[in-house]
């Protein structure tokens, strides 16, 4: 299966071991930051590339 461009707060609740209000809360973090930087969002999406950059400090 092609990986997903996009995560849900379900993808991201589970692979942070949180809960998935959590994750909507990061996923709104995440999009604030994105939308400063003048990118298009989706709202309870998180662009997958950008959540991994953030949770590994740049390493992934």
């Amino acid at each position: 299966m092609k990986e997903k461009n996009f995560l849900t707060a379900s993808d991201v609740a589970e692979y942070m071991g949180i809960s998935v209000p959590m994750a909507y809360k990061v996923i709104r973090q995440l999009n604030d930051e994105l939308k400063a930087q003048g990118y298009i969002t989706i709202s309870g999406k998180v662009s997958r590339i950008y959540f991994e950059k953030k949770i590994y400090m740049g390493v992934a």
